[in-house]
């Protein structure tokens, strides 16, 4: 995981992954390579776990003006992160 590194969710705001957990050995994926769950919205922040890695991502909505809800995403519900680094330019 790179801090600081924003990524864009599903199409949705950007957001940016702020902490990780459960560290796993050989190889580190890129979190961009793995499937999470919801696993729960905690005020303006995202909780998702890795699929493969069980890694815990608490991930930031930087538009409050458009909050994140349970409708939109339920816990179990399944999402990738895509990388802003890979977006054609405009």
């Amino acid at each position: 995981m790179h801090p600081g590194t924003d990524a864009l969710w599903n199409g949705h705001a950007s957001l940016a992954p702020i902490c990780a957990s459960n560290g796993s050995m050989g190889r580190r994926m890129s979190i961009f390579d793995e499937q999470y769950r919801v696993v729960a919205i905690e005020g303006d922040r995202l909780l998702i776990r890795g699929i493969l890695s069980g890694d815990v991502l608490a991930i930031v909505n930087p538009e409050p003006e458009t909050p994140l809800t349970h409708a939109e995403y339920p816990p179990g519900k399944l999402i990738a992160l895509s990388d802003p680094s890979a977006a054609p330019l405009n």
